[in-house]
């Protein structure tokens, strides 16, 4: 039977999510789940619970490689999608700072590059309709293109390196302009993870299903208070309620079903019966004024023959 650890429910914008221990380390670990901690596995739940994430939509990621502590981020369009919603978000900005040819330095909108011109970093403003001036940020290329152990550069911070570094000013910006919609998430972009190798298709798992018929074995089983009153019809001997459940077939008493309750109630209590008689028997006391009559046990020597 599923682990039911740390159950939650939750709303979110595509619905109600539920999380719990085995499905994290299941389905949503992003590398190798056996070397996921509890307390990772916790903050993973926790951060989709507070932030209302469907991680099964892509909207969070729990990424464990090796030893190393696991990255929590968030999906691609979380952050877009969730400024758009936002009541006080009035709108952005964003785009790369460039180097042109001749030494001068430009904010430019969008992400392109010309082949002579050297990307420095990028920029980006979110405006607040509670707010007389926008938020603004820049931030260097140079201090957040990832790399390999070895040196190597991620495949996207190699191949596209305009767009990820403006994501970054982006999300910063956002982040920091609305704390009420981003506290607490961080993009993959930010993070020191390969985002290339981020799975985008949906998690389909017919995980509600699985709760619901999980929730249904609990409920046909007997309670505590039930499993209890075995062992008081049975006056305390474990034997006896041992020998009944082993032949229906249960190893542990609070496995028992609503179904068998009663049959086996009715069992300890005849047993526990069969065994008081057995023991009045074996310690019946010998009357006192019992007389043996001669012409009901002959002696040895009086055959009926005359000698």
């Amino acid at each position: 039977m599923e682990n039911k650890r740390w159950l939650v429910k939750y709303e979110t914008d595509t619905g109600e999510v539920t999380l719990s221990y085995d499905i994290v380390k299941k389905y949503l670990v992003s590398g190798d789940p056996s070397k996921v901690t509890d307390q990772e596995v916790m903050m993973f739940i926790n951060l989709c619970k507070y932030q209302k994430l469907n991680p099964f939509l892509r909207e969070a990621y729990l990424i464990k490689f090796g030893n190393e502590p696991a990255t929590l981020v968030t999906g691609k369009e979380t952050f877009t999608k969730r400024a758009a919603k936002s009541k006080l978000c009035a709108g952005y900005e964003a785009g790369v700072i460039v180097q042109k040819e001749n030494g001068e330095m430009e904010y430019r909108k969008g992400t392109l590059v010309a082949p002579n011109e050297i990307l420095i970093g990028g920029w980006a403003k979110v405006y607040r309709k509670d707010w007389s001036v926008p938020l603004e940020t820049s931030v260097s290329l140079q201090e957040y293109q990832r790399k390999t152990k070895d040196g190597k550069i991620f495949s996207n911070w190699a191949n596209m390196p305009a767009t990820m570094i403006r994501k970054v000013a982006l999300v910063q910006a956002l982040r920091e302009a609305l704390p009420e919609e981003f506290q607490g998430l961080y993009s993959p972009e930010e993070m020191p993870v390969d985002d290339s190798k981020l799975e985008e298709k949906p998690i389909e798992v017919n995980y509600t299903l699985q709760e619901e018929t999980n929730t249904k074995q609990e409920e046909q089983k007997i309670s505590l208070a039930q499993a209890k009153r075995m062992f008081a019809i049975a006056q305390g001997d474990k034997d006896i309620v041992r020998a009944v459940l082993d032949k229906y077939g249960y190893e542990h008493s609070k496995d028992v079903t609503k179904e068998d309750y009663d049959k086996i109630c009715a069992e300890i209590e005849q047993a526990v019966r069969q065994k008081e008689q057995e023991k009045s028997q074996q310690e019946e006391p010998i009357d006192a004024d019992f007389t043996v009559v001669e012409e009901d046990i002959p002696l040895p020597w009086e055959n009926g023959a005359e000698g």
